[in-house]
Formats: structure tokens, sequence, C-alpha cells
């Protein structure tokens, strides 16, 4: 068995960093700063998409971003924590399946938190916003961590808080588990997923349980 895992919203809650981060690229460059439920609603979203979404001219998105990640590199770790019931998940995972992390976080963040975090070692793959050119909902992350891994899996399983997720597991033709602890709620995620559960260690009860 497979059970890959998003990163934001379904282990780790890096809410402040990111918003954090958001101001700082927006008042580098002159800019008012969006509210913090407008940058919320886009996470989950490549960093390029939540700038453009947020109202930022496509010839300066780059620059954004570039100014966002000098920033989070800097409090990433320190400000990000795990979600509660995230390292009983990642653990009991373990002991049933191979598991790879799917995220549009920056690859080369994602391992250092997790490191940080205690957990990377859990992981045999990770795959990274810079590791595809179609991020989720793009089935191109799943599939790619998947041709890392053992192949044979009878079950592979895709456990994320956004439709993002889901829609990316169905296009891979993987099992997508929502879970709801994260920046989708259970009304968004039941349009793209049969399966719903309260955070990751509910959803890997569920799974090892099939």
């Amino acid at each position: 068995m497979i059970i890959l895992f998003d990163l934001d919203g379904t282990l780790i809650d890096s809410t402040e960093a990111i918003l954090e981060s958001f101001k700082v690229a927006f008042e580098r460059h002159g800019d008012a700063v969006p509210e913090s439920i407008l940058i919320k609603a886009q996470i989950g979203h490549p960093l390029d998409v939540m700038f453009s979404m947020l109202g930022v001219e496509e010839e300066r998105v780059w620059d954004y971003v570039e100014a966002y990640k000098m920033h989070y590199r800097t409090i990433s770790c320190q400000k990000t924590v795990l979600l509660p019931h995230a390292k009983e998940a990642v653990e009991l995972a373990s002991y049933h399946a191979t598991l790879g992390v799917v995220t549009t976080k920056t690859a080369t963040y994602s391992i250092e938190l997790l490191e940080h975090l205690g957990l990377m070692h859990h992981f045999s793959v990770l795959i990274g916003r810079e590791d595809v050119e179609n991020p989720k909902p793009h089935p191109e992350p799943i599939q790619k961590a998947l041709e890392a891994l053992p192949n044979g899996a009878k079950k592979i399983w895709m456990v994320g808080d956004t439709c993002m997720d889901m829609l990316s597991a169905k296009a891979a033709h993987v099992t997508g588990v929502g879970v709801t602890c994260g920046y989708a709620d259970e009304m968004n995620l039941i349009n793209c997923t049969d399966y719903i559960h309260s955070n990751a260690l509910e959803a890997v009860r569920f799974i090892t349980n099939r």
C-alpha cells in the first residue's frame, strides 16, 4: 500500500509564516496587503497563482514570489507547527504503507520543515512545486511520486485538505481522502471526494481498516 500526503492543512500549519511572507512581499513592492481571509482562501495553489489571484500583474508575479521566498525561508521552521494528530497519523501510516508527500510548496523548504518537525524519515519521496511542470490539480505530481516508489502496490491513497488534492488523485487514478482540518470545509470537499474525515489520523485509520 502507498499513502501520499499533502502538507499545508493536512499535516502542518504554516499559516502564520505564509501570511507574514505575503505581507512582506506586498509591502516590499509598495502595495496594500490583502486581507488574511483572501490569502488563506488561495493556500494550496502555487505561489505564482496565488499572487495572480490576489491581483498582482502577470509581469510582476515572479518578483513577488521571490520576495516571499526570501522571507519565508528565514521563518518557516520557527513559525510552522504540526497539526493535531499529524505525527500519530504519519507514524501509524508508516506501519502499514510506503509514504510520500505531494505538495505545491517548494520541495527544499518542505524537506527542511519535515526534518525540523521530526517526520521526514518516514517518507520515501517528496514531490514539490519545482519537481513538476503541472501542479495539482493536474495528476503529474502524484504520478511523479509514484514513479519514485516501488511498483505493484494494490492500494494507493492521497490524503489532502483541498479539492485540488482530490482532483489530482482522481486524475491519477488514486483514491482521495479529504480532511477538514485545513483550508477547505466539508461542503467544499463533498463535491470532489467520497471520503472525508476530520484530520489525517482519522483518514489513516479509515485507510488502514479498508
